[in-house]
C-alpha cells in the first residue's frame, strides 16, 4: 500500500491549476514592500542601537565627571594638607610679628580718629606694660589735648584700650590672631578629613 494519498501533489493540472504567476506590476509591488518591510527593520534596528550608544555614552561622561570632581576635591584638599606648615608659620611668626609692628601706629591712628568726635576731651591711652614709650614715640604734636600714656599689667601683649573723654575702644591684636589661627586649624581640620575619608 501507497502512502501517495496522504501527500500533497504539486504537479501542474491542465484547468485548475494551483500555480498562480504574477504579472510584472505585482511582481514589483512585492519587491517594494520586501524593500519597506526591511528598509524600516534596518532603520528600527539603526535608531535603537544608536539610542543604546547614546545610553552608554552618557554613563560613561557621567562617570568621568564624577571622577574628574572627586580626584579635584581630592587634590584641594592634599594641597591644602602640604601647605599646612605654612599656615602655621604665618600664625605663628609672621602675623604676630606684623601685628606687633604696627600696634602702636594703629592705637595712634584710632587716637586721632576719635579726638575728632571729641575735640578738647582728655585722652588717655592705656597699653600693656614696656609699650608706652613706642606709644609715645608715635603720637602727633598736633593733638588738641594731651595725651597719657599709661601701662597696665593686667593687659595682654597686643592688647590697649583708648579714651577720649567718655568714649573707649578697645584694641585686641592677640584676640584677631587668635579668630585668625582658630581658622586656619578649622581650613586644614576639614582638609585632613576629606583626605581620610577617600
Amino acid at each position: 500500500m501507497s502512502i501517495a494519498h496522504l501527500l500533497e501533489d504539486f504537479t501542474l493540472q491542465a484547468g485548475g491549476g494551483k500555480l498562480h504567476l504574477l504579472d510584472e506590476d505585482a511582481l514589483e509591488e512585492q519587491r517594494l514592500a520586501a524593500f519597506e518591510q526591511g528598509y524600516s527593520a534596518g532603520w528600527e534596528d539603526a535608531v535603537q542601537a544608536q539610542e543604546q550608544s547614546r545610553g552608554q555614552v552618557s554613563d560613561g561622561l557621567a562617570r568621568s565627571l564624577e571622577d574628574m570632581s572627586f580626584t579635584y576635591h581630592e587634590a584641594v584638599a592634599r594641597m591644602t594638607l602640604s601647605l599646612e606648615p605654612m599656615f602655621q608659620s604665618l600664625v605663628n611668626a609672621v602675623l604676630p610679628e606684623t601685628l606687633d609692628r604696627g600696634f602702636a601706629a594703629q592705637l595712634a591712628e584710632q587716637l586721632i580718629e576719635m579726638a575728632r568726635e571729641q575735640i578738647g576731651q582728655p585722652m588717655q591711652i592705656f597699653v600693656p606694660k614696656g609699650r608706652a614709650a613706642e606709644v609715645e614715640a608715635l603720637l602727633p604734636q598736633e593733638l588738641s589735648s594731651p595725651t597719657r600714656v599709661v601701662e597696665d599689667p593686667a593687659m595682654e601683649p597686643g592688647q590697649a584700650r583708648l579714651q577720649v573723654g567718655t568714649t573707649q575702644r578697645e584694641v585686641d591684636c592677640s584676640g584677631l590672631l587668635a579668630s585668625v589661627a582658630g581658622a586656619f586649624d578649622a581650613y586644614v581640620f576639614e582638609a585632613k578629613e576629606a583626605v581620610n575619608h577617600e
